[in-house]
């Protein structure tokens, strides 16, 4: 299952693409494996860097867990006008289906800070009733 959502912050769009991977057990608990593509647009006049991101992570039963730091997959990438960046990453579950949301935050060419939103998606094995 796939599944594709976008927003747009202050003229970034953000597009995700998420897929289940795998079930796998881990110490007797189910372990359910997920990636993610990002698609960060720059639909603006200037260049913009992604300092660091949020995510709120939701499983199946409610629990919730964060996750934050500096940039994405060890990187703060530094997007043109009107171009693009566009990593995967990935996460997993105790649960079959859940749900991930968050923002990045960004700089401008002169130093201006905002957040730009990552709309929310679910993450859930095919087949899985939710």
């Amino acid at each position: 299952m796939t599944a594709e959502l976008e927003s747009l912050t202050n003229k970034i769009q953000v597009s995700v693409n998420s897929e289940f991977v795998t079930k796998l057990t881990e110490q007797g608990t189910p372990l359910f494996v997920f990636s993610y593509t990002v698609n960060i647009e720059n639909k603006s006049d200037q260049a913009v860097k992604l300092i660091s991101r949020y995510w709120l992570i939701t499983d199946g039963e409610g629990k919730e867990m964060e996750v934050a730091g500096d940039g994405v997959i060890g990187k703060q990438p530094v997007i043109p006008p009107k171009g693009h960046y566009q990593y995967s990453s990935g996460c997993h579950l105790n649960t079959p289906f859940g749900t991930m949301q968050g923002h990045y935050n960004m700089h401008t060419q002169k130093n201006d800070s905002f957040r730009v939103s990552i709309p929310i998606f679910q993450l859930a094995q095919p087949y899985c009733v939710n």
